[in-house]
């Protein structure tokens, strides 16, 4: 195995990380950027007010978003699976 080899490959896996984390991310941080403007307008300063909305908010995200994300990472996994020869040989 190669290190151009080794780089692709790490490549892809950050890549498909990357696709699949950023939703979820996005999502919990909008939430948090909301609710810190609801908290500074109505003057609550409660830490614990952020936990559910962004709880719900992650779990509609991973309802809607999951099978997209499931077979993405299943895709990725196949073609390591396909060349795996190609990572092994003599």
């Amino acid at each position: 195995m190669t290190t151009e080899a080794v780089a692709d490959m790490i490549q892809s896996g950050l890549y498909v990380i990357l696709k699949c984390a950023l939703p979820i991310l996005l999502v919990s941080m909008a939430i948090g950027l909301l609710v810190s403007i609801f908290q500074t307008v109505t003057s609550i300063q409660e830490q614990t007010l952020t936990f559910v909305p962004k709880l719900l908010g992650i779990f509609l995200t991973l309802m809607f978003l999951g099978n997209w994300m499931m077979s993405s990472i299943v895709e990725f996994t196949q073609e390591l699976w396909h060349t795996f020869s190609y990572y092994v040989h003599k």
